[in-house]
């Protein structure tokens, strides 16, 4: 007989709940009016980021990681900068997709260097999931732009059968590399694989 999985602890429910509801107001504070991001999924340091931010001036933009040491080095660069047009948050990629505002879209989306999480069984926790393309897509209109980068072929080849089999999702070779700047994990491999994708 199949085991019937057991609900989380009150404890732990309650711990979610407060985490969500402080994210929610995190991001309505972040954005109060309507606004078009260009997001990045594990911005890490925050070093490519506050580089695009810089050479876009004009450009709102979003980085989320999970690691607290990573933002808070990613706050200070963007605070050494005087940059107001960048906003770093501690959180889960598919839980900031939900909290943020129905008036925040996407216009551009950067996802490079992801943890591969090589082993088959951990597959499951890699990004470019089909639920996050489609929580990405319910936030950008046709057009938008999906920039992925990767060391690791093995999830290179995975990530890009995910974007193409996705309905709201094609892939685009056509179009150019949005920005180029050397990530921290980039410096430390001698080649990358990179792809587009276009909201459809």
């Amino acid at each position: 007989m199949k085991k019937i999985p057991s609900l989380p602890p009150p404890a732990i429910l309650a711990e979610w709940s407060v985490r969500e509801a402080a994210l929610v107001a995190a991001c309505a504070e972040f954005f109060p009016t309507p606004v078009s991001l260009v997001l990045e999924l594990g911005c890490g340091h925050g070093h490519f980021l506050t580089a695009y931010a810089q050479a876009h001036p004009h450009t709102r933009c979003f980085g989320v990681d999970r690691a607290t040491k990573r933002i808070a080095r990613s706050v200070r660069k963007q605070s050494r900068h005087n940059l107001g047009n960048v906003a770093f948050i501690k959180a889960d990629a598919a839980e900031t997709l939900a909290a943020l505002p129905m008036h925040v879209r996407l216009q551009g989306i950067f996802i490079l260097f992801p943890d591969p999480w090589p082993k088959k069984r951990h597959h499951v926790r890699r990004l470019l999931q089909p639920e996050l393309l489609d929580a990405l897509a319910a936030r950008a209109e046709p057009g938008v732009w999906l920039a992925h980068r990767t060391d690791h072929a093995d999830f290179f080849a995975w990530a890009k059968t995910n974007l193409a089999a996705h309905p709201q999702w094609r892939l685009a070779p056509e179009l150019p590399w949005p920005f180029e700047h050397s990530t921290v994990f980039q410096e430390l491999h001698d080649t990358h694989h990179s792809l587009m994708a276009v909201r459809r």
